[in-house]
């Protein structure tokens, strides 16, 4: 098998603002000398995973990530007829199986209703990821407590190394408290960034109010401001296919179908971010596949001098190619084979490239 898929891809999105900071305008980096669009792999990975292409393809096979199943827990206990204070009891001990129990500040509890602050404290400090195995477990542990036969505190060992979670197994989890059951992610995935300098521009709208007769106030009936910007981006992920079948206990038809779907999702799926404002969906213009034992690396360096030329797509395609050819010259071939796809030439299909990378 060899080992790492490697994808770039370009895609182009018109004005949007698909990942906010924390003012609310769209990321940026500093790349080259020239401020670049940015859209951070958080954003991207979750893009992916909560998509249709993922549900379908991967049904029965994607975690879930939350703070809240402590709370969910309680509720379905409570659905089930089990006492209030041993629903409290269950969920707090199931909770504390995936991390550390949040503790509410005094503060905190002012301003909170009585009876709703032993459920706040269901909840976890941190995120964590919980695959379909677990999920089973929880609700057959939730079913044993509600039926009331026994007392089951020896089925409270939840967490399980082995599982089919595709989601955790291309992003990894991190378990604070119980770092053995930790999964290292088998895809890595680079901030897009544009292969060309931007300026962030500024939206002044206006929305008007439609029982306004204007007869003494002409004026609309909301103003506001959001920032936007538009570019070519450049995006970079590998995969390392032998971890990714070990991360999903050694299923490699389960590894294929994450894999094609993590293929497809990447060139099809756009963030969220203010879709509703912008309708900013794209596909990727451009994907190149490399798959091989060497080791991996980005090409991001082909956009280190940002792309002038009006042409912008053709140009950064062309400037892909050449850093290609330039560093197989220099360090030998750098993949064992290769596949793309290109829109301005209608050449290549992405089924080629879900091949290219599942028959490696």
């Amino acid at each position: 098998m060899n080992r790492f898929v490697q994808l770039h891809l370009l895609t182009s999105y018109p004005p949007a603002n698909l990942n906010r900071d924390d003012l609310g305008r769209p990321k940026t980096a500093m790349m080259g000398g020239g401020m670049r669009l940015r859209i951070s792999s958080q954003s991207l990975k979750r893009a992916w995973r909560t998509s249709d292409v993922f549900e379908s393809a991967l049904k029965g096979h994607i975690g879930i990530r939350t703070k809240e199943k402590g709370v969910d827990i309680f509720n379905k206990l409570m659905d089930r007829g089990v006492k209030r204070e041993k629903a409290f009891e269950w969920a707090g001990k199931i909770a504390a199986e995936f991390g550390k129990i949040k503790k509410l500040s005094e503060g905190d509890k002012k301003n909170i209703e009585k009876e709703q602050i032993k459920v706040e404290q269901l909840k976890i400090e941190q995120l964590a990821h919980f695959s379909p195995e677990e999920d089973r477990l929880i609700d057959k542990l939730i079913e044993t407590v509600a039926e009331g036969n026994e007392e089951p505190e020896d089925k409270l060992e939840l967490l399980r190394k082995r599982h089919t979670a595709a989601d955790i197994a291309l992003f990894g989890r991190m378990l604070a408290s119980k770092p053995s059951f930790n999964t290292e992610a088998a895809a890595q995935v680079a901030h897009a960034i544009t292969v060309h300098s931007v300026a962030v521009e500024n939206d002044y709208f206006t929305a008007v109010d439609d029982l306004n007769t204007g007869e003494e106030d002409s004026g609309a009936g909301h103003l506001g401001e959001t920032e936007f910007a538009a570019g070519l981006f450049y995006l970079y992920l590998c995969i390392d296919k032998e971890l990714l079948v070990q991360n999903l206990s050694d299923n490699k038809e389960l590894a294929d179908r994450t894999l094609a779907a993590l293929i497809e999702s990447s060139a099809t799926v756009s963030p969220s971010g203010k879709q509703n404002s912008f309708a900013s969906r794209s596909r990727a213009s451009y994907i190149l596949c490399e798959i091989g034992n060497q080791q991996p690396r980005s090409l991001s360096v082909a956009f280190l001098e940002p792309v002038r030329d009006q042409d912008i797509l053709r140009e950064a395609i062309e400037r892909i190619e050449d850093t290609l050819q330039k560093m197989d010259e220099v360090y030998g071939s750098c993949a064992e084979r290769r596949s793309s796809v290109n829109t301005l030439t209608a050449e290549g299909t992405l089924q080629e490239i879900i091949l290219c990378a599942i028959e490696a």
